[in-house]
């Protein structure tokens, strides 16, 4: 008997494999820990920057983490971002996680959930060290802010209550906004098919247009452990390579973001 699994919410696995909350649950949780913790904004005094990316650094070690960080922290980045699977879920991975971040005043970081981010009951382990897995950030110039939206798709769907917050920030926020950038762990352009945390497609036609109207830069994100470029419309869609350690091309994302133009750079580890 061959079971398929989908991630619509009504179907959303509960267990060691999944999620035991819904993504309307961690979307409620989210938005009460944002009300307790103001959106970040950081100040910085050129025009060009950097972000570092990465996801699926699937911890059990960090050889490639602590790499990921130093480089980040060397080149200047005003910020890190990790795109989900940090763990696997077990509270150990967590634990070990959290050890290995850097200081504070280092560099600013921030990170979402993926789907083995919830495995084991991960949620709570995740929003107990990190809090909020759907927020936003911004990065002011001396001419311009830019916009960064950190989604959770962990459950492979955005659920109905983010989506919606999705669409009101795109419609608030980005018309003030130079550049726009949306992570998510779930890509929608996928290059490997899996029997869990395939977004549904009425989900995937309604973020498209999302990405169309508003001018979304770049959509980031992991998941699929192999690197991919799709170019839709004026959106640049990029799948990142795993960070885990022991992957064959292990690498990150560098984003340098610039007063006309965003672009970005694949770095492998070796």
């Amino acid at each position: 008997m061959l079971a398929v699994f989908s991630s619509c919410e009504r179907f959303e696995m509960r267990g060691f494999i999944m999620s035991y909350e819904s993504a309307d649950r961690r979307f409620e949780q989210s938005m009460e820990w944002n009300a307790r913790h103001p959106y970040k904004e950081i100040n910085v005094s050129n025009e060009e920057y950097s972000i570092f990316a990465m996801g699926d650094s699937h911890v059990g070690t960090t050889k490639n983490l602590d790499r990921f960080f130093d480089e980040a922290t060397a080149a200047g980045a005003v910020a890190a971002v990790m795109a989900g699977d940090i763990t696997d879920g077990h509270p150990e991975d967590y634990n070990l996680f959290s050890r290995h971040l850097p200081a504070v005043d280092s560099l600013n970081y921030f990170m979402i959930t993926g789907n083995h981010d919830l495995y084991f009951d991960g949620w709570k382990q995740f929003y107990s060290l990190f809090g909020s897995s759907t927020y936003i950030f911004t990065v002011r110039t001396p001419q311009a802010t830019d916009l960064f939206i950190c989604t959770d798709t962990g459950g492979g769907t955005l659920g109905k209550d983010q989506l919606e917050w999705l669409k009101n920030i795109l419609k608030n926020e980005r018309p003030g906004c130079r550049h726009c950038f949306l992570f998510t762990h779930n890509n929608l352009f996928r290059i490997r098919h899996t029997t869990s945390t395939n977004p549904p497609v009425e989900e995937l036609h309604v973020l498209m247009d999302l990405c169309v109207r508003h001018n979304i830069d770049m959509v980031v994100a992991g998941h699929d452990h192999k690197k991919n470029v799709v170019k839709f419309a004026g959106t640049t869609h990029i799948t990142m390579d795993a960070l885990k350690d022991g992957y064959e091309d292990a690498g990150y994302l560098v984003l340098d973001i610039g007063p006309d133009s965003a672009a970005y750079e694949f770095v492998q580890l070796r």
